[in-house]
C-alpha cells in the first residue's frame, strides 16, 4: 500500500499520556539523543523542510509528536534524552513521558517498530545503551539508524559500522543502515523497512 507523503500533518503534541492518540493506526517510533538529528531525519524522511521542528537547544521541548501520514501510519517522535544542561525536573518530566508512551499508550500493540538514531560519528552512548536494553527486555523491534553519515569518509563509516555490528546490546541480525538527512541517503532503504514491519 503506498503512502500520500503530501498528506501528512503533525496530529498532536503530547505532553501528558492521556494526550496520545487513539486512532486504530500503525506506530512507528523515533528514539535517540537530543542532538542526534531527529527532526532532520523525519523531515528528510517525509519530505518536507520544516515540519519537524529543528531545536537550536537540543531537546528543548518535553513533548511526543504524532505525525499522521495519509491517515495509514502515525511516526511518533519521541523526546530526546541524554541532554546535560537539563533541570532534575525535566529531566524527571521527561522520564515520566517516554516510561508513558511505553505503559500507557492505549496502542501499544500498534507500535511495530522503534527507530534508534545513534550518531555515526560517536557510537552508542550511555544513554543509548539503556534504551537499547530497554527495547531488548520489552521485546520491541528496533532498528539502528546512524545519523551525519555524510559527515564520514570511508574509512570512518566502516569503523562506525564494526562498531554497531559488534556491540552487545545490539543483536546481530538487527538492520543498521546510515543516513544524511542532508543528502537523503539512506531515505529508501529505511522506508523500506518501515514499510516492511508496518505491513503497509
Amino acid at each position: 500500500m503506498a503512502l500520500n507523503l503530501n498528506n501528512v500533518n503533525l496530529r498532536i503534541s503530547a505532553g501528558l499520556p492521556k494526550q496520545f492518540p487513539t486512532d486504530a493506526m500503525v506506530q512507528i517510533a523515533f528514539s535517540g539523543r537530543s542532538n542526534v538529528g531527529k527532526s532532520s531525519l523525519i523531515n528528510s524522511l517525509l519530505g518536507r523542510k520544516s515540519l519537524a521542528r529543528v531545536s537550536s537547544a537540543p531537546g528543548k521541548t518535553i513533548t511526543i509528536n504524532f505525525y499522521d501520514v495519509d491517515k495509514k501510519l502515525f511516526l511518533v517522535d519521541l523526546p530526546g534524552y541524554g541532554f546535560a544542561k537539563r533541570k532534575p525536573e525535566d529531566k524527571a518530566q521527561w522520564s515520566a513521558l517516554t516510561d508513558g508512551y511505553f505503559t500507557k499508550n492505549p496502542n501499544l500493540d500498534l507500535l511495530k517498530l522503534v527507530i534508534q538514531l545513534v550518531d555515526s560519528r560517536i557510537g552508542p552512548t550511555a544513554d543509548d545503551e539503556m534504551m537499547l536494553q530497554f527495547l531488548r527486555q520489552a521485546e520491541i523491534p528496533f532498528v539502528i539508524v546512524a545519523t551525519k553519515s555524510d559527515k564520514l569518509n570511508a574509512t570512518e563509516r566502516k569503523k562506525s559500522e564494526e562498531l554497531l555490528r559488534n556491540h552487545p546490546d545490539i543483536p546481530s541480525d538487527t538492520p543498521i543502515l546510515f543516513y544524511s538527512a542532508l543528502k537523503n541517503d539512506g531515505k529508501q532503504e529505511l522506508w523500506r523497512q518501515i514499510n516492511a514491519y508496518a505491513e503497509l
